[in-house]
């Protein structure tokens, strides 16, 4: 019973901070609202694949390796910091750029495959998620970790992470959000791509 309470604790904390706005979130509401629904889930398909593989990091103790080798997270932040100022970096680049929104043609725009892998990078660069997988799964699991934790808990992180992108992807990419993204894209792209870039640039100037 302490075993699937503790699983119910994590996944509670898990699903709080998958709601919370970050470099996730802005990826996967432009993809959807600018390229299609299915860029937005394939976005969002990555985001969760991601989460399950912190899970696993986790379970097999990284926040200790991390903590016990400073370089190891020193490494971790920089190319964190250095991909999201990369990302930031070409939406800003491209907020002129005229768009092509779908249709019932085929069009040239990212392959579904490219935004898979782009929403699972972006979460496997933020360092902070990292050290919140670790950080929760260290405080809530219990002292014997029962086997079945290492299938449940990633498929849980999966579950819940994918399946709140999911949703956002679903509801940004209805009609009117994607009206509203084609009026002011510009400005919608500047301020993303800005954004990106400073919480890129801040995980950079916070190294030690």
């Amino acid at each position: 019973m302490d075993a699937i309470w503790s699983a119910v604790a994590i996944a509670s904390a898990l699903a709080v901070g998958a709601v919370s706005p970050g470099p996730s979130f802005i990826v996967v509401a432009r993809n959807a609202i600018a390229l299609s629904r299915r860029h937005g889930l394939a976005t969002a398909c990555g985001m969760g694949l991601g989460a399950g593989t912190f899970a696993v990091l986790a379970l097999l103790g990284v926040h200790a390796v991390l903590t016990a080798v400073p370089m190891a997270f020193w490494a971790l932040k920089v190319a964190g910091g250095l991909y999201l100022l990369y990302l930031g970096y070409l939406i800003f680049r491209g907020a002129k750029a005229p768009l092509q929104v779908q249709t019932d043609t085929p069009v040239a725009m990212m392959s579904l495959q490219r935004a898979f892998f782009g929403g699972l990078f972006t979460q496997l660069s933020n360092p902070k998620t990292a050290i919140v997988f670790a950080s929760v799964f260290s405080a809530l699991l219990p002292a014997t970790i029962p086997l079945w934790f290492y299938a449940v808990l990633p498929l849980l992180a999966m579950i819940i992470d994918g399946g709140w992108y999911i949703l956002v992807a679903y509801v940004l990419s209805a009609e009117a959000p994607r009206q509203a993204y084609l009026k002011f894209k510009t400005g919608i792209d500047r301020t993303a791509g800005a954004v990106m870039g400073l919480l890129g640039l801040k995980l950079v100037t916070s190294l030690p």
